[in-house]
């Protein structure tokens, strides 16, 4: 006879083994909404149209950049010429080596299909290998057709790469810090950019009256920035056309400004081409290492090609820089070293003669980003292009021979200027990385305290409670198993409603997800439970728009589930009802389970007769729903509030209980992102201790 322990883990296992069954993974659910998106193809014509628009989006501030890297390369003047030489030797092979080879044939071709920036290679490497710091991974997301990634060999270099990063939580948290500290500084260095661009611009005005007061050149750049930035809810298109013609005429004219200073002052300055000049020009010593800030300027503007991905293909950007940037640059700065070569005492004026004083630097924020997107380089060529070792040691090599050497000269200016944008991105990366803590902790606790669907099933078809005509969506941040707030709801009323939905708000590594393929419906447990669980599936650039009716939308992918489901149970000829009707026949055995307790729903409504599998009465699963909506709709939230404990320390106690207390007071909740009307909206509260 077996013993009351044997028996005990008997049951452990065989109730295991039912809450699987019963809340199983959305495979199949997710494989149909497969093969809805193509990706877009471009035809000749519409590739130039768009490598024109990219000019007026992409370009600006490298093509501002000659109004002021030579002055802040030379800030005391010129003594020797060949250090001009050196100075633009410098400058060519930055913007070869730099934005041509790293970036435009490099860098770009590891865009998240079509997207580009820190984020989108964090999210390609979160797609190659399990490194969020937040686990909520599941293999149906890797059937949507925008999630791409790349299969290697169990022994190759990718998977031992895959397995270290894999390996500790540490490694996790060190690289998504360093993702937001290059997402910081591009935010740094983007809010400065227009304001030194416009302002140096705006410094023309002084060449031909040079008595004109600082100030109305700052008044002139106040009102250029105000308009530039009142025209950018027109949209990108727009602003491209815009400004496209602009800048193009911009480029042409510094190109041809160039190529003339240089036949009329000094051809000697295509010298510059030859790198000898460069460790010529270090013979200076001290001074022209630090004189590296001035002329790293020439490539602010660099991270712009990759980060602004989204707006136009990479072939776009490809031509535009390669046909005109590229050369018109070249052309620029070396007719102003022609210039220079001839006028050592006007470096100010090599572009034109009033360029403010001091421009508050921001090298220091751009190389920094560069770094990041060199560092983030090595696991994407390995993990997911599968490059060869000694191609991701050149790369990596000649990628920091180049930035380490800038970085440490801008190191020398933090004191000019430098420090505002390092300030600016260390107060974003406090931000973001305490919203990821808390975040992180109340996914923690929603695991830890989940309800086990083996207990749910225990509380029989009316859950213990009176089913009460209607509809409730429980929102909930777990894709499988039941919220604990969902527990706490059902012990501290009398009543539910006659359809329950477990509602997840899931966001995806993936730069977007098809409107087709956002809902993923699943039933759970017996049919007469009527309880569902739906997952509503975001990229990182998917807008939440006012105009989304949310609450329609889950329903109608309610209804469609239902629909195809009935549809479904009597088909077994054709291949494509077969995945429909092996999940029918797992369903229907669930549902012949005899619940421990409440084997009868008690609903004064009268839709649901027992829990021994019988159907509904009069028209169906389909018309039973639709008067639950008529019934009522309720959203229900919970309002997870973090707290640290009594014995935690100050710095905890400060960031948990002010810092991520006041960010989640100021940041809007999923009733307002979602348009949950306020009358529809019931908040369930607890508390939870770090």
């Amino acid at each position: 006879m077996a013993s009351p322990t044997e028996n005990d883990e008997d049951n452990k296992g065989s109730m295991w083994v039912l809450d699987q069954k019963l809340d199983q993974p959305m495979d199949e659910e997710a494989g149909r909404l497969r093969n809805m998106y193509r990706e877009k193809k471009f035809s000749s014509l519409l590739v130039l149209r768009l490598a024109f628009q990219s000019l007026g989006v992409v370009f600006g501030d490298l093509g501002t950049s000659p109004l002021y890297v030579f002055y802040n390369t030379f800030p005391k003047g010129v003594e020797d010429t060949e250090d001009v030489i050196g100075a633009l030797s410098l400058i060519i092979y930055s913007l070869t080596l730099i934005p041509l080879l790293k970036y435009v044939f490099i860098v770009l071709r590891a865009n998240d299909n079509g997207q580009g920036g820190t984020f989108a290679l964090y999210s390609l490497l979160c797609r190659h290998a399990k490194i969020k710091t937040i686990p909520n991974q599941h293999r149906t997301d890797e059937d949507l057709t925008t999630y791409s990634r790349q299969t290697f060999a169990e022994n190759s270099l990718a998977a031992k790469t895959k397995k270290w990063l894999e390996a500790h939580a540490y490694k996790k948290n060190v690289l998504l810090i360093f993702v937001l500290l290059g997402t910081c500084m591009v935010i740094g260095d983007g809010i400065l950019t227009p304001a030194i661009s416009v302002l140096s611009a705006a410094g023309g005005i002084r060449v031909d009256h040079p008595g004109m007061n600082n100030d109305v050149v700052v008044i002139v750049a106040v009102v250029i920035l105000v308009g530039l930035f009142s025209m950018q809810h027109y949209g990108t298109d727009k602003v491209g056309w815009l400004f496209a013609p602009v800048v193009l005429i911009w480029f042409l004219l510094i190109g041809a400004i160039g190529a003339f200073n240089i036949y009329k002052y000094d051809r000697t300055v295509l010298r510059a081409f030859s790198p000898v000049y460069i460790f010529r020009y270090f013979r200076r010593g001290r001074e022209s290492w630090t004189s590296l800030g001035g002329i790293m300027l020439s490539i602010t503007g660099t991270e712009a090609l990759f980060a602004d991905l989204s707006h136009f293909p990479v072939l776009a950007v490809q031509i535009a820089f390669t046909a005109v940037v590229f050369p018109c640059l070249l052309l620029a700065y070396s007719g102003q070293a022609a210039y220079i070569m001839q006028n050592k005492g006007h470096v100010m004026d090599a572009f034109y003669h009033s360029i403010p004083g001091k421009i508050n630097e921001t090298g220091t924020a751009v190389v920094i980003v560069m770094l990041v997107t060199t560092f983030l380089m090595v696991p994407i060529m390995l993990l997911v292009w599968r490059s060869h070792w000694i191609l991701i040691v050149i790369f990596i090599g000649f990628s920091l021979a180049i930035e380490l050497t800038y970085f440490s000269a801008v190191l020398f200016k933090v004191d000019q200027g430098g420090w505002v944008p390092l300030v600016i991105a260390a107060a974003f990366l406090l931000i973001m990385y305490v919203w990821h803590y808390g975040t992180m902790k109340r996914y923690e606790f929603e695991m830890q305290s989940r309800v086990s669907m083996a207990w749910i099933l225990g509380l029989g078809p009316s859950l213990g409670l009176v089913r009460v005509p209607g509809i409730g969506f429980v929102y909930t941040e777990l894709a499988s198993g039941v919220p604990h707030i969902f527990s706490h709801f059902v012990t501290n009323l009398p009543a539910i409603h006659s359809v329950v939905v477990f509602v997840c708000i899931k966001y995806l590594p993936v730069y977007t997800v098809p409107q087709e393929e956002r809902f993923l419906v699943k039933r759970i447990g017996p049919k007469n439970f009527h309880m569902f669980r739906c997952v509503a599936r975001y990229g990182y650039r998917d807008l939440h728009r006012k105009d989304d009716d949310f609450e329609k939308m889950l329903f109608d992918s309610l209804m469609l589930f239902v629909r195809l489901e009935s549809m479904m149970e009597g088909c077994s000829d054709s291949d494509e009802c077969s995945i429909y009707s092996q999940q029918q026949q797992q369903t229907s055995s669930y549902d012949s389970i005899v619940p421990v307790r409440s084997p009868h729903l008690t609903s004064s409504s009268g839709h649901v007769r027992s829990s021994g599998g019988q159907s509904l009465t009069e028209g169906g699963e389909q018309e039973f729903l639709n008067r639950c909506k008529d019934a009522g709709v309720v959203h229900i939230l919970g309002n997870t509030i973090v707290r640290a404990k009594r014995d935690s320390g100050f710095l905890k106690k400060i960031v948990v209980n002010y810092v991520y207390a006041f960010l989640r007071r100021v940041c809007r909740e999923n009733s307002v992102i979602f348009n949950v009307p306020h009358e529809s909206l019931l908040n369930v509260g607890q508390i939870f201790l770090v």
